[in-house]
């Protein structure tokens, strides 16, 4: 644990790039795109986001998009997710997945208690934040003062560098009856990372296991799933921006997608830069000339151009009735999650149709195809983007029938 913290340490910036609107981080996104891509394959290797990756986020402000201002953050709309996730990426899907989730860490914080902010934020604007909120992995109890906590979770992305982890867990009564799932802010010191990632999609990601064997946690740094599900928070009163009402669960799947829709933009580019040269191996023929592969082109472009509207779509009604003090209504709750999932299932079929559509080149590791179809349904395999689960949720909404996700 001491060298990640070392890790931490060389990679955290002085704040300079912080603060900065989403046009300028975009713009910062865009420029690390060529630098990301030319790391993705030892990003891979790494199964990690490497300390230099790490330094540049820092120093762009990117961590930090969603961040209060009052901190030095940008505090940009929701939709910033999807915009810089998106564009990042288009060079490494790895390192976007990393970038999305740890920087969505900065929103919720937001909403927590303000004794929960300052432990974290004061020492450090820049401190990484990782998650893990497979609720049925923890199981906590109350004790005088806060909850005592145990557990192991999976899928603990980007928590190499991170100095402070959200689990999720349930609550047991003295019966060990299931009350309710909890959240939980625990310190790098109080957890075990155990190195299980060896996957062959989002390889960089680094999304180990966490293990609590048994700490304490005090009362401030712990919240029912249910205070984070829009409206007022426990953190209003010190961050009150419509950012921070958002309903916190239901638009997650949009922000998962948005890996999805990078890794099929960047699929398409390739794709079409590469085609544009290429002639046939056996026939000689100009390949761009091919009505199949102009087919395939056109609407794998038009499958990812759908997804990502549809999502940025979401994100813009979810901001707009946040800033009008609105409540989103179930239903769009419910169709926020099956959006999110439908485009993710978008994407993938834009990146297979390039992939069996590039013939045998495209097996090649040296082919960014190869890791742009591994990538994409590592992503999909994430339960928010289960098109099943999701369909079948928002089905069982709009026909009046209850549901069974309790942070929706």
């Amino acid at each position: 644990m001491g060298a990640g913290l070392d890790r931490a340490e060389k990679a955290r910036s002085t704040g300079a790039g912080a603060g900065a609107d989403l046009a300028e981080l975009k713009a910062r996104a865009e420029a690390l795109v060529p630098v990301l891509r030319e790391r993705a394959q030892a990003t891979e290797q790494l199964r990690r986001i490497p300390d230099e990756t790490l330094a540049n986020l820092h120093k762009s402000g990117i961590f930090r998009m969603l961040q209060p201002k009052r901190i030095g953050g940008s505090e940009a709309p929701y939709r910033a997710l999807i915009d810089l996730g998106a564009i990042l990426a288009q060079g490494c899907a790895s390192t976007a997945w990393v970038t999305t989730n740890l920087a969505s860490h900065h929103w919720m914080l937001g909403m927590w208690p303000k004794a929960a902010q300052d432990d974290i934020w004061n020492p450090s604007p820049d401190v990484l934040i990782g998650s893990a909120f497979a609720f049925p992995s923890g199981r906590a109890k109350a004790a005088p003062g806060g909850w005592r906590l145990k557990g192991r979770w999976g899928f603990s992305s980007g928590i190499d560098p991170c100095d402070w982890n959200f689990v999720g867990g349930l609550v047991e009564d003295d019966g060990g009856k299931i009350v309710e799932p909890r959240m939980f802010l625990v310190p790098k010191a109080d957890y075990q990372i155990l190195d299980t990632w060896h996957v062959a999609g989002l390889a960089g990601t680094g999304s180990k296991d966490v293990v609590i064997e048994d700490c304490f946690v005090p009362a401030h740094r712990a919240l029912a799933a249910d205070e984070i599900s829009g409206g007022p928070t426990p953190g209003s009163t010190t961050n009150p921006g419509a950012l921070y009402r958002l309903p916190t669960f239901s638009l997650f799947p949009c922000m998962i997608a948005a890996v999805g829709i990078g890794i099929a933009q960047g699929a398409v580019a390739d794709f079409a830069a590469t085609m544009k040269k290429r002639a046939g191996s056996y026939t000689g023929a100009r390949l761009a000339s091919l009505a199949t592969l102009q087919l395939r082109l056109a609407e794998a472009s038009a499958l990812t151009d759908a997804a990502e509207k549809i999502v940025l779509s979401d994100c813009d009604e979810a901001q707009s009735l946040a800033e009008a003090n609105l409540a989103a209504t179930i239903e769009q709750r419910a169709r926020w999650r099956r959006d999110g999932a439908f485009a993710g299932k978008l994407c993938a079929q834009a990146v297979e149709l390039l992939f069996t559509g590039a013939g045998g080149n495209a097996i090649y590791l040296t082919n960014p195809l190869q890791r742009a179809l591994r990538d994409v349904h590592a992503a999909n395999g994430h339960f928010a983007l289960n098109w099943e689960a999701a369909a079948i949720m928002y089905g069982r909404v709009a026909l009046g029938l209850p549901h069974d996700l309790p942070v929706l």
